[in-house]
């Protein structure tokens, strides 16, 4: 089918996390031989920040590390939905666009567009924002795609959407994916950004102050950084290595024993079960981790054996410790979170999720949806770790 996806951008991850799974979404459509078009602003605000920051060559680079011959550029003045929309047989739109576009599709397909037109959402703006959300008008639209049970019950409960499915994030498995034999230079990476305040304390408690008590040889990678978490760093001896191109985190994960999960405080509090693409990369490449406190009220994996959870600083600590000191322990849970996403948290599964939504809402357009991916076995994911 043809498959039309309307997002911020899928050429720039600088500060757009949500750029990660849209990249592996459409590289698993492509591999199943769909026509698939992205289309994306020539103004988008992480591709002008990328430019400014990085320069013409960080962005050449990102678009190489995207999924071919699929990215349409377009000004807001001069898109022609009859053109973009043209033969659509299903049509993804991201939260991350501007209202009056999402308005615009919505209205296009009320007037007759024959395709299926579903909101995909990963904010935690419905809850935090709804003002926000509330702006958007989805009268067209035949269902909400949400990163999550909390997300998808408030579209219902508001009347936002008639219509809501659970479809959380995942990794991209072609990309992450473990890198055995690179030699181990750092006890601990951290890859996220600062952002917002949304997470200062928990940084500062969760990983901070663990790495600076444990004295662990430590780098980060991120943007928006004030200068007071710099100086921060700096005093602790954590190497800020700025911002890491996302196509290249794999071969970071690699070089180090060990990493963090810190959600944002949205998703720890008030939107639980949504961990956030990150941790879906970690666990994907293979290294072991030990995450701030947020609630899998959707058995999404299982504590314990596909990563440590630290309640609070202390634990976050003595977890960190055991894990460097105990390579079995390491080995142990590097090897059960790899396993748990290549059975249950790919794109591949995502897609699949996708098509039996599609083959829901419209049986007769769309049938049975198509046998799934072939899966890793999972006699190979010790291999791949060792």
């Amino acid at each position: 089918m043809r498959v039309v996806l309307f997002c911020h951008s899928l050429v720039s991850c600088w500060n757009h996390g949500n750029a990660h799974f849209l990249r592996g979404l459409v590289s698993e459509l492509q591999a199943r031989g769909h026509d698939v078009r992205v289309l994306e602003p020539a103004d988008g605000w992480s591709r002008q920040n990328l430019l400014r920051e990085q320069g013409e060559a960080a962005l050449l680079d990102n678009r190489r590390a995207c999924p071919p011959d699929c990215v349409i550029t377009y000004r807001d003045d001069a898109l022609d939905l009859e053109v973009a929309l043209d033969g659509a047989d299903l049509v993804l739109v991201h939260e991350w666009n501007p209202p009056g576009l999402i308005e615009r599709l919505g209205r296009h397909r009320l007037a007759g567009g024959r395709y299926l037109l579903l909101f995909h959402d990963t904010h935690h703006r419905a809850l935090t924002r709804p003002e926000d959300m509330a702006r958007y008008r989805l009268e067209g639209y035949d269902g909400v795609l949400a990163f999550g049970a909390a997300l998808r019950q408030i579209y219902l409960e508001r009347g936002w959407a008639r219509r809501a499915w659970i479809w959380h994030e995942a990794a991209d498995v072609r990309r992450f994916r473990p890198l055995p034999g690179a030699p181990k230079d750092l006890d601990l990476i951290w890859i996220g950004n600062w952002g917002d305040e949304e997470r200062t304390a928990e940084l500062e408690e969760f990983l901070l102050r663990p790495v600076a008590e444990l004295r662990l040889k430590s780098a980060l990678h991120g943007v928006r950084y004030p200068e007071a978490a710099q100086r921060r760093l700096r005093e602790i001896g954590v190497e800020f290595r700025g911002w890491l191109p996302n196509h290249r985190v794999p071969q970071a994960f690699a070089g180090a024993r060990a990493t963090v999960h810190v959600p944002r405080r949205p998703y720890a509090r008030v939107l639980p079960g949504i961990p956030t693409i990150r941790i879906f990369e970690a666990l994907a490449c293979g290294i072991p981790l030990v995450s701030a406190p947020w609630a899998d009220v959707e058995g999404l994996f299982t504590p314990g054996e596909d990563f440590l959870l630290a309640p609070d600083g202390p634990a976050m600590r003595a977890a960190l410790r055991a894990l460097l000191c105990e390579p079995g322990l390491a080995a142990h849970l590097a090897a059960h979170g790899l396993r748990t996403i290549r059975e249950r948290h790919t794109c591949g599964h995502r897609v699949d999720e996708l098509l039996a939504i599609c083959a829901e809402i419209a049986p007769e357009r769309f049938g049975v949806p198509p046998a799934p991916a072939e899966r890793a076995p999972a006699s190979a994911v010790a291999e791949a770790v060792a």
